[in-house]
């Protein structure tokens, strides 16, 4: 099993139990977590929150992708940044595909394959307006290449947190629901399995969020 960095042991017994305070999130469904292998957690993507929450909700360690601006943005606001992803054990992805994917996936297999926890969120991007939408095939391929099941896991209600227009966080009910796993390795190997399973990853998701489904990506 992977190690806990420090940053994000310090987050979580300090922000993170002040947020569960605060907004004291239902979370249902870990159960389905393994509790010492590696798997894939695939949630919908509404706020920046949605890291907090999934977070402070997990009991291990989750090593998130995230993406590349926040570690070579320049300037003082851009350190600060590159400081905090980098030492909450971020893996940078860049989002336009090519090279750099290829060393996204470098980076997250061996954490993987050593029984931790990585979360793709198969959306690519914050969705727009709370609906969800179609699922890039990442995900599904990292599992694959790792050898590990997917986790489909659903939230609601962190897009209410700080909605548009507000400057201050906002009470909301915040739900975090972890679907059973959904097996990959062996089973997803070419571009139709790919796609195939991450609609039934996005289905899944579906099946706990409730959300309006949009057959195109979020953009």
């Amino acid at each position: 099993m992977t190690r806990t960095p420090p940053l994000y042991a310090l987050t979580k017994g300090t922000l993170g139990a002040l947020a569960r305070t605060v907004w004291r999130p239902t979370v249902t469904g870990l159960e389905h977590l393994p509790r010492d292998t590696g798997a894939v957690l695939c949630p919908n993507h509404l706020a920046i929150a949605d890291q907090i929450f999934l977070g402070i909700s997990t009991p291990r360690h989750i090593t998130f992708w995230a993406k590349a601006e926040y570690f070579n943005t320049p300037g003082l606001r851009g350190g600060l940044n590159r400081r905090v992803v980098s030492g909450m054990g971020a893996i940078p992805v860049e989002r336009a595909g090519g090279r750099a994917v290829l060393d996204a996936f470098a980076s997250a297999v061996p954490v993987l394959r050593s029984g931790g926890l990585v979360t793709v969120f198969p959306e690519g991007t914050r969705s727009p307006d709370g609906r969800l939408y179609r699922g890039r095939t990442g995900a599904v391929r990292l599992a694959a290449q790792a050898g590990v099941p997917i986790i489909p896991v659903g939230i609601t209600g962190t897009d209410r947190i700080r909605p548009p227009g507000s400057r201050l966080p906002r009470p909301a009910p915040i739900t975090i629901t972890f679907g059973p796993a959904l097996p990959v390795a062996g089973l997803a190997t070419g571009p139709r399995d790919f796609r195939a399973h991450t609609d039934e990853v996005i289905r899944r998701i579906q099946a706990l969020t409730g959300q309006e489904y949009v057959p195109a990506y979020a953009r």
